[in-house]
């Protein structure tokens, strides 16, 4: 059963992807770019991405907590025990940018723990997929063209995470490119008290989640708004890996399907 939604979940990604990068690679192409209420930008990117993938994983029956989709009252939602969470494309703003760094999120929770994950940054050709009890993978170099193989192939082809990290960085910190708060200024701060010289390394999207889950980072320390479907996926990951997403009492994982989808600030590690 999970291998068959987890296979469902990779599917969407990988043409969610595809679909985003004729867009993306397309020279000619309108990003056709709108404001939500909360001033961040939509593209015709994201409601593409959005469609693809909410027509495939609608096949399992289970529910779908989409950014871009309709967000149903949580009287409706708290009888959810099991949903996915979806961010279709998450990164606008460095898909504008167009410096490569978004992805595609696909996560399924059940009774609130992200237990099943999926990234796939359509750029770099990269896929992260996650279940708690088979581990976390990263596999380079995969598109579309690959949607239909198995877990036991993909995981076979994959590197599982943790990385194997030479140590050559000393403690590395992960910070947001677009969002980078006082308070995560402050907190980073203190982490140099601690740690004497840390190395700060900046990308977008929830890759600063994967790159703890992988063990190119040692902490992201989030004081900033996210949403549910910012984390969902990176959560599963980090979670499959040995990590977690903790609030700022570094003991109290994140929790979803809440009834305010707004995620307190956390700590990645």
């Amino acid at each position: 059963m999970q291998n068959e939604r987890l296979s469902c979940a990779i599917r969407a990604a990988l043409t969610a992807g595809k679909d985003i990068l004729e867009i993306y690679n397309d020279p000619k192409a309108d990003f056709a770019i709108e404001r939500k209420a909360d001033n961040s930008p939509l593209t015709i990117a994201d409601k593409r991405a959005n469609e693809r993938i909410t027509g495939l994983l609608s096949e399992t029956t289970i529910p779908i907590l989409s950014e871009e989709g309709k967000h149903l009252d949580y009287d409706v939602r708290r009888e959810w025990k099991t949903l996915w969470i979806v961010d279709p494309l998450d990164g606008t703003k460095e898909f504008i940018k167009r410096n490569g760094e978004f992805t595609v999120n696909i996560a399924l929770v059940e009774n609130g723990v992200p237990v099943m994950g999926v990234i796939y940054v359509p750029v770099a050709r990269t896929l992260y997929f996650a279940e708690e009890n088979i581990g976390a993978y990263k596999l380079n170099g995969i598109d579309c063209r690959s949607a239909g193989l198995s877990i036991e192939d993909l995981t076979e082809q994959a590197d599982r995470l943790p990385l194997e990290q030479a140590d050559t960085k000393g403690f590395v910190v992960v910070a947001s490119r677009s969002h980078l708060s006082p308070e995560t200024e402050e907190y980073i701060q203190q982490l140099r008290k601690e740690y004497g010289d840390i190395h700060l390394i900046s990308c977008g999207s929830s890759l600063k989640i994967c790159a703890v889950a992988e063990g190119s980072a040692d902490i992201y320390p989030r004081f900033a708004p996210t949403m549910e479907w910012d984390t969902a996926a990176g959560h599963a990951i980090a979670r499959a890996a040995g990590r977690n997403i903790y609030q700022t009492d570094e003991k109290t994982p994140l929790h979803y399907n809440k009834e305010d989808l707004l995620n307190p600030w956390f700590i990645v590690k």
